[in-house]
């Protein structure tokens, strides 16, 4: 197989191949190649030239149509291209077909993405779940290493060829190294677990930051807390997360959280195997929606940013603060008005400079305001796990025993509203101490 890494080492110039369907808005198939370009610049390989294919329906056997995949493979000779990189998802069977026809190495976009998250992985956590994403992806794939071997069936002795023990061996190898991986990462899960379960001893509240790759998220937590993360203007800069306190305005601390960025065409299997990660997202109170004013694409990476939260199920119960970030770069005024009569409740910052941090600290506290009010609930006596997640959430300030239940009044963040709505009774009255 060519790997992701063996690509890295061995290529140097790129052709890029995009498709636009007819099912796609008319300038996706464009955006997302020139996406492509910068995902693989990332990588230290050379764009020679990018070509946007018109498809009508996809061809199994390649993808795009024989002919114009022949016509593709000329061109990446001519100019000396010695990969060709496919802005989709290839089946194996496909990617073994182009790069039969070919006869240099042709990968796609799940694969170059994860090359990228295995340069940047740094914590055990994240080479764990980047390991576990690309063993995944090569499982299906491993043909592609032994094509120089027989793996003919040798008559009727049932026999197998060099190529066949060796491929089921690699085979075997790989689902072991699978089987491996997630046994760290359950691991490390229960670890992060403990460390969580720590933190909601005190009722420290919690928001974490999301946004679509290269939105000023990292700069954003520098800038709010000191943090002194790394804030690199290059696609996937930040792959673990890092938790640091902010103290605000009122005098209230917080615990707030940066996060991998998004990208569209995420690979399921990294969707999979960072929700471990996500889970920070998924516990947090709030979520800050990071998104970069200056992109013509600020509405699809938007979007694409929900979905995964959704695909997760991080969207149920939070508050979301959108953040647009870098008005210092002004841009087209007409872009920014268009922004801003679309989106009038959003915060409009720059992380690098400060402009706006001051008002998105106010939304903040408005945010805990709103959702630390005092609640009064009654809990049936057969849902203590209730109770005791409200224990461990630190919120509760009086209990008592009924006939029908366990009365409880308390503050609990909003990360809580979805467990606590179904046994809310009415508010405490006005001016009580609870």
């Amino acid at each position: 197989m060519f790997s992701a890494q063996e690509t890295q080492k061995k290529v140097t110039r790129a052709l890029l191949v995009g498709v636009q369907t007819p099912t796609m808005p008319p300038h996706e198939g464009q955006a997302l190649l020139d996406e492509l370009e910068e995902l693989v610049q990332n990588l230290q390989i050379e764009v020679t030239e990018k070509i946007l294919v018109r498809l009508r329906e996809p061809n199994p056997h390649f993808l795009i149509g024989t002919g114009k995949t022949q016509e593709l493979i000329a061109r990446a000779r001519e100019i000396g291209a010695d990969v060709i990189v496919i802005d989709e998802d290839l089946s194996p069977a496909q990617q073994r077909n182009w790069e039969a026809e070919a006869k240099i190495a042709v990968i796609d976009r799940c694969e170059v993405i994860l090359d990228i998250f295995a340069d940047r992985a740094q914590t055990r956590e994240a080479i764990l779940q980047v390991g576990l994403a690309r063993m995944e992806y090569s499982l299906p794939r491993l043909k592609r290493a032994w094509t120089h071997l027989s793996r003919q069936r040798g008559g009727g002795t049932g026999g197998r060829g060099q190529g066949e023990t060796q491929l089921e061996n690699d085979r075997r190898i790989v689902r072991d190294r699978i089987a491996q991986f997630r046994r760290e990462l359950a691991e490390v899960v229960k670890q992060r677990d403990v460390q969580r379960r720590k933190r909601m001893r005190v009722p420290v509240p919690t928001g974490a930051i999301v946004g679509y790759t290269n939105a000023g998220k990292s700069t954003l937590l520098n800038t709010l807390t000191g943090a002194g993360v790394l804030a690199a203007d290059k696609l996937f800069a930040t792959l673990d997360p890092t938790t640091r306190q902010l103290s605000l305005p009122d005098g209230q601390t917080l615990l707030l959280t940066d996060t991998v960025g998004f990208i569209r065409r995420l690979p399921h299997t990294l969707v999979e195997a960072f929700k471990a990660t996500l889970e920070e997202v998924i516990v947090a109170d709030f979520l800050i929606h990071v998104i970069d004013v200056t992109n013509p694409d600020l509405e699809e990476h938007a979007k694409m940013t929900m979905s995964v939260l959704g695909e997760i199920g991080a969207l149920e119960g939070h508050t979301i603060i959108t953040v647009f970030n870098k008005v210092d770069l002004r841009g087209d005024p007409e872009h920014l008005r268009a922004v801003h009569m679309h989106h009038p409740d959003a915060v409009y910052v720059s992380a690098v400079t400060g402009e706006g941090i001051d008002t998105l600290l106010q939304r903040i506290v408005e945010v805990l305001h709103e959702g630390n009010r005092a609640v009064e609930l009654l809990v049936p006596h057969d849902r203590y796990d209730v109770l005791g997640k409200l224990h461990a959430a630190g919120g509760i300030h009086r209990t008592e025993t009924r006939d029908d239940g366990v009365y409880v009044v308390g503050r609990f963040p909003p990360g809580l509203t979805g467990l606590i709505e179904p046994y809310r009774q009415v508010a405490p009255t006005r001016g009580a101490r609870p």
